[in-house]
């Protein structure tokens, strides 16, 4: 017997098997009901969170706000977002004459907020560098902690060819900044009870990401370790929120132009922080959402093979550039 004769007569059984049971018909009607009730409620929630839900007053927490990696991208883009809502700033990031741009520019936008700026390399954040974080948040009511220093590969790469220095570096900056910034901010947090810490992992960190494994490990780290925390201080008014963002068009993503998939710095920052003190783990800009639904949705070994296809080719493009740039 072919398929189709196959699939026929096992339609046609299982016809006559709802006419002659019908409880058997009302049971997977209502399977279907309440799937299709499941799925309605889930997308009116998302709708509602992502375009009706007002964002928390952040001052709340706080008035000031601490940002890393706070001269380019989606880090800039944070700084300018929270002095619209009146935070004042603390800069962290390692080029000063970059900091005072981007301070300059936030107060020629902000009259009335306050910016500090401090040059910290993070690739190196030994106990001097955060004393001297420690030193410049003494006095101040911090309220926001945005974790958003952090380094990719220049290209996918297999594991065993990445430098020392470089796996050094990518630990580091997703990693150690992540872990030591919140350890160093939280107890004031606590003394007031209450806060709000914005980590930024990557979708990298929600799927296994091949030629990318370091980053998206380090980055699974940034969020199990915001996920455990949420738990552990919401109860004392402290909010722990991981986000996981795709492309945004930044140096880091190497991406120009923005798209519906792919926004810029500033409208992804516009949509990040209306979700800080609500959920645990969050990719807070609609598209992004909807593309990591649509990933979890396929299974595991078929999403990775397509993820390894796609990095071989962006790691052929980088492998041809390299060359050509040594030549």
């Amino acid at each position: 017997m072919d398929l189709k004769s196959l699939l026929n007569v096992t339609a046609v059984d299982f016809t006559e098997a709802l006419k002659t049971q019908p409880a058997l018909g009302q049971l997977l009607f209502g399977i279907g009901a309440v799937v299709v009730l499941k799925f309605v409620l889930s997308a009116c929630q998302a709708f509602y969170r992502f375009f009706l839900r007002p964002g928390k007053k952040l001052r709340k927490f706080g008035e000031w706000a601490v940002v890393t990696g706070a001269t380019d991208g989606i880090g800039k883009a944070y700084a300018f977002e929270l002095a619209r809502q009146g935070l004042s700033l603390l800069l962290i990031s390692r080029t000063e004459t970059k900091l005072r741009d981007t301070a300059a520019e936030i107060k020629s936008k902000y009259p009335n907020v306050e910016v500090h700026i401090l040059s910290i390399d993070f690739g190196n954040f030994n106990e001097d560098a955060q004393a001297k974080v420690k030193q410049a948040t003494k006095g101040l009511d911090v309220g926001v902690l945005i974790n958003n220093v952090g380094q990719s590969y220049d290209f996918p790469m297999y594991f065993d060819e990445l430098s020392d220095e470089h796996v050094h570096a990518l630990v580091n900056l997703n990693v150690t900044s992540t872990l030591y910034m919140t350890r160093l901010l939280l107890p004031s947090m606590v003394a007031k009870r209450r806060g709000a810490v914005v980590n930024l992992a990557s979708a990298a960190s929600r799927n296994p990401s091949p030629l990318l494994s370091l980053y998206s490990g380090a980055k699974s780290f940034v969020e199990l370790f915001s996920q455990s925390l949420d738990a552990e201080y919401k109860g004392r008014g402290i909010r722990v929120q991981v986000q996981t963002p795709l492309f945004v068009a930044t140096k880091l993503a190497k991406i120009r132009k923005a798209s519906l998939t792919v926004p810029s710095p500033a409208g992804y920052a516009k949509a990040a922080v209306r979700f800080i003190g609500y959920e645990d783990s969050v990719s807070p800009y609609w598209s992004h959402a909807f593309q990591l639904y649509l990933m979890s949705c396929m299974p595991k070994s078929l999403l990775s093979i397509i993820v390894l296809n796609m990095h071989a080719g962006l790691r052929k493009r980088g492998l041809k550039k390299k060359v050509q740039k040594s030549a």
